[in-house]
């Protein structure tokens, strides 16, 4: 059992306000590029909802099929189910099943840093007003820096101070990175930034 089962409740209510934010998108907005490299929209929401139509057997048979490379099976995944229809995306990021998942080795951790992260994928391109509760991005900048997962991403936080410009959240010291806490996260998670959303040196 998952020793941060309180966070449960924050990750599903993260998806449930993605899904309510995307309700009224077009199929234009859906095929919007997202932050996510050669994905659109619908490809990131398809890898996001992908515990809703794969349980363990399922997904780990499409993994021995690709020879356990979990990159392949993420870009092949993604490319097929993107092909759904818009009203099953969203419908699957309802569902119980992925508002109560959690990947095994991340916990309820990793489940708010998968959903806040790559609903600021989609929202950010689209210029959505959706953006993580101020708890939720608080919990995972606080992952991506004292828990080291930034170094997943390829990016550093040594020599910079992380500043948020619209929350009691700092890290770090030197050279000053300024911007929204939700655009703090996603630098670190290699994400590039469009222009004007911070005038500092990326990270």
């Amino acid at each position: 059992m998952n020793d941060d089962a309180d966070l449960q409740p924050r990750v599903a209510a993260e998806y449930l306000a993605l899904a309510d934010a995307l309700t009224p998108a077009t199929d234009d907005d859906w095929d919007t590029p997202s932050l996510c490299e050669g994905w659109r929209i619908r490809e990131v929401i398809a890898h996001l909802t992908m515990p809703s139509r794969y349980d363990q057997d399922a997904f780990m048979a499409e993994l021995a099929q690709r020879e356990f490379d979990f990159g392949r099976l993420s870009n092949d995944i993604a490319a097929r189910d993107a092909e759904l229809p818009t009203a099953q995306l969203l419908a699957d990021l309802r569902a119980d099943v992925l508002l109560q998942w959690a990947p095994p080795e991340g916990g309820y951790h990793g489940a708010l840093n998968h959903v806040v992260i790559h609903g600021l994928d989609v929202s950010v391109p689209l210029g959505l007003p959706h953006r993580p509760d101020d708890e939720a991005i608080r919990t995972v900048l606080d992952g991506l820096t004292a828990g080291g997962v930034h170094a997943h991403f390829g990016t550093t936080v040594e020599g910079r101070r992380l500043e948020a410009s619209d929350l009691d959240w700092s890290f770090g010291s030197g050279e000053a990175f300024r911007a929204p806490a939700a655009d703090i996260a996603l630098a670190l998670a290699g994400r590039r930034l469009p222009a004007g959303h911070t005038d500092s040196r990326p990270l």
